[in-house]
């Protein structure tokens, strides 16, 4: 079961989930709109290994916004500390956005139960598109469990910057 618009303000309100900072103009009939925060991270390597730490630089968003460019993958994070040990949240990006070639949460846009920061982006464009901080760029909604609860207690649940696993991680969960 998902969570419309006023549900998530109540939930809010009663402390069931959370979403920081909160502006009612973001909220839609089943979900709210998060931003991009100030910041991306991108690999330096030009080869990806499952089995190795991977270095990032990191870069912020000028006034003007920085141009994307595909070929590459980009780590942001939303403003938003959003979370709850009740509903888990799913990250998914904005039609529009994807309509100019952007991609944002392909891989992981499913959250965790109990987990509550500043979401990790994943973002990819397939053509050079300018993207600026603060800008809306996503929706998050809010699902309902069935069965007992299990907080998730994992490496990622814990991080408010843009975050990639560990080495070995990858490779050791099997």
């Amino acid at each position: 079961m998902i969570l419309t618009g006023p549900e998530i303000v109540r939930q809010r309100q009663r402390g069931a989930l959370t979403i920081e900072p909160f502006t009612p103009v973001q909220l839609n009939p089943v979900s709210y709109n998060y931003r991009l925060g100030p910041a991306l991270r991108t690999h330096r390597s030009a080869i990806m290994d499952t089995n190795a730490e991977h270095e990032l630089m990191e870069f912020s968003i000028p006034d003007d916004g920085v141009v994307l460019q595909p070929g590459r993958v980009y780590l942001g994070t939303t403003v938003e500390e959003i979370g709850s040990t009740r509903y888990v949240p799913s990250l998914i990006g904005r039609s529009s956005l994807g309509r100019l070639g952007m991609f944002l949460q392909f891989s992981a846009d499913l959250g965790n139960l109990g987990a509550c920061h500043r979401w990790t982006l994943e973002i990819k464009v397939v053509q050079p598109l300018r993207v600026y901080a603060g800008m809306v760029t996503g929706q998050v909604t809010f699902w309902a469990t069935v069965g007992a609860p299990r907080p998730y207690r994992g490496h990622f649940g814990r991080f408010n910057e843009a975050t990639v696993p560990p080495a070995g991680l990858l490779t050791t969960i099997r």
